[in-house]
């Protein structure tokens, strides 16, 4: 079973659910990152987000390890989708199972944190007055030439 995923297909939440729960999970938690319509007064139409794919799912993975490592008895599966997405879609579908819920709670959020920090997935905005890609998923590093896997190339 892949518990780290990036797909071009809309996400099952359901069936990331699947992956994590287990007997002696007591809760499971799911965050679910969905496109939303206004970002700083600006209406967005549509998204599109690209990734390195074979490495976005290396970094999934990784923090899945961390996750591990932090809170042994927690499980997490993380899907991403990529593609264009329009408003209200799933972007993204975290689930954590733990015995107990505080722990389910904090590693899910430390998962999505994690995601926006470290796996290299990009973001293009589609607003009423034009589109831009808006840069990582901190929105801290801007491509100029509006390719970010080219401007990644070139550090």
């Amino acid at each position: 079973m892949n518990y780290f995923e990036i797909t071009d297909q809309p996400i099952a939440t359901e069936a990331v659910i699947e992956k994590v729960k287990r007997r002696e999970a007591g809760a499971v938690t799911t965050f679910i990152g969905t496109v939303r319509e206004f970002t700083n007064d600006k209406r967005t139409l549509k998204l599109e987000y690209q990734a390195y794919q074979s490495m976005a799912e290396k970094k999934l993975a990784d923090i899945g390890d961390e996750v591990h490592e932090k809170w042994p008895d927690a499980v997490a599966a993380i899907t991403h989708r990529i593609g264009t997405l329009d408003i209200s879609d799933a972007a993204v579908v975290i689930a954590v199972s733990s015995p107990h819920r505080k722990t389910a709670y904090v590693a899910n959020e430390y998962i999505i944190n994690r995601i926006k920090e470290v796996v290299p997935i990009w973001k293009k905005e589609f607003w009423e007055d034009g589109t831009s890609w808006v840069g990582d998923q901190l929105e801290k590093t801007h491509y100029p030439t509006g390719e970010p896997w080219k401007e990644r190339r070139k550090s």
